[in-house]
């Protein structure tokens, strides 16, 4: 019942609560984005949802798109800016995301949407996580975030969307406030955000 009827609730009354407050804020790092930048201050991106169908995603752009001498991407860590360094600490620069819970592409809590280039990549039981909508923060943003390994983080996914329940979205909720306060595991021991995902490396069950 909550799946299918009372998350769609929960998602719209939740989001607009938390959206009217936020809206200063939004229009600050919108106009400090646009005055101090030379690129859009919103980023767009496709990203899957819900049965691997492809959205915009949209964040506050927290990278340059600077390319090294053969005209490719420099890495992430060379690429992030000094306010986007500070909006993602904060994670200000997924504020945006409350738009897409509003359209319904997305929901508050739910396994986060990742690359369309990994959709070949996940063995069977991964691909559950796309049974149900992506979420602004879950299971695994509130158990490591980017601090964990990918097969780890791909199975709390599955997890969380075999046991999911408006308890268990409740707690997310309440674990991701604690852990904004904290701004902790916004990057991977290795990488400055999330090493790219090349496929599992555990058997597929």
């Amino acid at each position: 019942m909550y799946k299918n009827y009372g998350k769609r609730f929960f998602d719209l009354i939740l989001a607009t609560m938390i959206m009217i407050p936020l809206i200063p804020i939004f229009m600050i790092v919108y106009i400090f984005l646009s005055l101090f930048s030379n690129e859009p201050a919103l980023f767009s991106q496709s990203r899957p949802g819900k049965n691997g169908k492809i959205f915009r995603i949209k964040k506050f752009r927290t990278m340059n798109n600077k390319k090294d001498k053969n005209g490719e991407l420099l890495s992430d860590a060379e690429r992030i800016t000094p306010i986007g360094n500070l909006l993602r600490k904060y994670s200000l620069d997924e504020i945006p995301q409350l738009l897409n819970v509003l359209k319904g592409e997305m929901s508050l809590v739910g396994p986060r949407p990742l690359l369309p280039e990994y959709l070949p990549l996940y063995n069977n039981h991964q691909k559950k996580r796309h049974d149900v909508k992506p979420g602004i923060t879950g299971w695994a943003q509130v158990n490591g975030r980017n601090a964990i390994d990918w097969d780890t983080k791909l199975d709390m996914d599955v997890w969380y969307v075999d046991h999911i329940s408006f308890k268990l979205d409740l707690k997310i909720f309440m674990m991701t406030l604690k852990k904004l306060v904290k701004t902790s595991d916004v990057s991977s021991p290795t990488h400055a955000t999330m090493e790219k995902f090349t496929g599992s490396k555990k058997v597929d069950i």
